[in-house]
C-alpha cells in the first residue's frame, strides 16, 4: 500500500547520447517510487530525442535539454547541426541548474554519467549540497573495461569528484555479479557510500495494449535504441535465407535510433522473408517481451533486466566496441548459466546463427540456472528513499551500508 509524504520532490538527471537505456532506467525507478509514496513529484532531465514517445505515470513528468549525439568513435556533436557543441553545452548546463533552482528537490539521483556530460551537472551538484539536498549516483552494474573506465575517470578527477559531492552511490545490481568499479583505485570513503541494490525488476504496466501484441509463438528480436544495432538484425536475417528449415516466427524491433538507410534496407530485406516480421519502434516492449518463447537482444542493461524479470530463454550478441560494457555482461551471464552468447564474428555466420536460433525456444530460462537473481532493486530504492524522506531536515550522513 502506498504511504504518504508530505510534498517529497526527486529529481534524476539522464545524459542519453545514445539508445535509451539511461532514460528508461531513470523512469522505471520513478515510476516505482510514486507508485510506493503518494504525495512525491519525481522530475526526470532527459537528453534523450524521443523523451517524450514514452507515458508517464502521475506525478512524473520530465525537462527535455537540448540532444547531444554520441558517434560511433565516441566523440559528440549537437543534435542541431547548426549549434556548435559548446553552445549546445551551455544551454543544457544553464537549464540544468534553473531546474534544480526552481523545483528545490529533496534528492538528486544521476545515472551514469557523475559530474554530466562534459562536466555539464558539477555546478548543479555544489549548488544543491549547500542547500542540504541528498545526491546520489546510480551507476549500471558493468560501466565498461577497468583500464578504459579507469583512463576516462583519471582524466577528469573523477573519484575525488563523487567523494566530494555524493552521498551514496547505487549499484543498480547484486553484489556476487560485477562490481562496476573493479580494477580501479577506490578510496575507502567512496566504497563506504556503495549501496548494491539488486536488478532492476520490470513489469508490464495494467491496461496499456501494445498496437504489436501477438498470441503466437515468436522470438523477439530487439537491439534497444538501435543506434548500432543494425549488424545483429542481417545476422538473424541472413541466418533465416541460409537455412530454409529455420521456420521460427520472429518479430524484430528496430530501435528508435536506427539510421534511417538502414531502417529502410532491413524493413525490405524483412519483407522477403515469411516467418519475420518487422517494427520500426514499440514504447510498451516490456509486453513484447512477456510475449515471446525467446529474446535475440545485445545486452544492454534494460534488455537484460527484461530477459531476468520475464524469465525469458535468451541469446546475446554482445556490442564490442567503442565500450565493453555489453560484453562484459554476456561474459558474465553466461558464466552463470543465464543466458547464451554469441560473440559478433560468430553472429555474422549464417549457419551458426541459424543454429543458435533454433535452439533458443528449447533453451532453459534463467530462473532454472539454479542462481539467485536478485531482483530487488526497486524494492530497496524504495525503502531507502522512504528512510531519506523520513529524516529530511535533520541531515542525516547518507552511507550506503544502510
Amino acid at each position: 500500500m502506498a504511504r504518504r509524504v508530505e510534498d517529497a520532490r526527486i529529481l534524476m538527471y539522464s545524459h542519453d547520447t545514445f539508445g535509451l537505456g539511461h532514460l528508461r532506467r531513470c523512469r522505471t525507478i520513478a515510476h516505482a517510487l510514486v507508485e510506493d509514496y503518494r504525495g512525491l513529484n519525481v522530475l526526470i532531465i532527459s537528453g534523450a530525442t524521443i523523451a517524450g514517445a514514452f507515458d508517464y505515470r502521475a506525478r512524473v513528468d520530465f525537462v527535455k535539454i537540448p540532444s547531444v549525439i554520441k558517434l560511433h568513435n565516441g566523440e559528440y556533436t549537437s543534435m542541431a547541426s547548426h549549434i556548435d557543441l559548446h553552445e549546445t553545452l551551455k544551454m543544457r548546463e544553464s537549464s540544468i541548474r534553473h531546474t534544480a533552482e526552481t523545483f528545490q528537490p529533496d534528492i538528486f539521483i544521476v545515472d551514469k554519467e557523475p559530474m554530466g556530460l562534459k562536466g555539464e551537472i558539477e555546478d548543479t551538484l555544489a549548488y544543491l549540497k549547500a542547500r542540504g539536498t541528498t545526491l546520489v549516483l546510480g551507476l549500471r552494474e558493468i560501466m565498461d573495461a577497468p583500464h578504459l573506465l579507469d583512463a576516462e575517470w583519471k582524466r577528469n578527477g573523477i573519484m575525488q569528484k563523487i567523494d566530494q559531492y555524493y552521498d551514496s552511490v547505487w549499484v543498480y545490481g547484486p553484489p556476487d555479479f560485477y562490481d562496476p568499479l573493479i580494477g580501479l583505485d577506490v578510496p575507502h570513503s567512496v566504497r563506504r557510500k556503495m549501496d548494491f541494490v539488486g536488478f532492476l525488476q520490470r513489469s508490464v504496466s495494467v491496461g496499456k495494449t501494445s498496437v504489436n501484441a501477438r498470441q503466437d509463438d515468436y522470438i523477439l528480436v530487439t537491439t534497444g535504441g538501435g543506434g548500432d544495432g543494425s549488424d545483429l538484425v542481417h545476422d538473424v536475417m541472413n541466418a533465416y535465407e541460409h537455412d530454409a528449415t529455420l521456420e521460427q516466427k520472429a518479430l524484430v524491433v528496430l530501435g528508435p535510433y536506427m539510421p534511417a538507410a538502414e531502417r529502410s534496407k532491413l524493413v525490405r530485406k524483412g519483407e522477403k522473408i515469411p516467418y519475420i516480421e518487422v517494427i520500426e519502434f514499440d514504447n510498451h516492449m516490456e509486453e513484447l517481451m512477456v510475449g515471446a518463447t525467446g529474446v535475440v537482444a545485445m545486452g544492454g542493461y534494460n534488455t537484460y533486466c527484461e530477459i531476468l524479470s520475464f524469465d525469458k530463454p535468451a541469446l546475446v550478441v554482445p556490442r564490442v566496441k567503442p565500450r565493453e560494457e555489453q560484453l562484459l555482461r554476456a561474459q558474465r551471464a553466461s558464466e552463470l548459466g543465464l543466458v547464451d552468447v554469441l560473440l559478433p564474428d560468430q553472429s555474422a555466420d549464417p549457419a551458426i546463427m541459424a543454429e543458435a536460433l533454433k535452439r533458443l525456444p528449447q533453451r532453459l530460462p534463467p530462473s532454472k540456472s539454479g542462481r539467485d537473481m536478485q531482483l530487488q532493486g526497486l524494492d530497496h530504492i524504495s525503502q531507502t528513499v522512504g528512510h531519506w524522506l523520513d529524516n529530511r531536515g535533520s541531515h542525516l550522513a547518507v552511507v550506503g551500508a544502510e
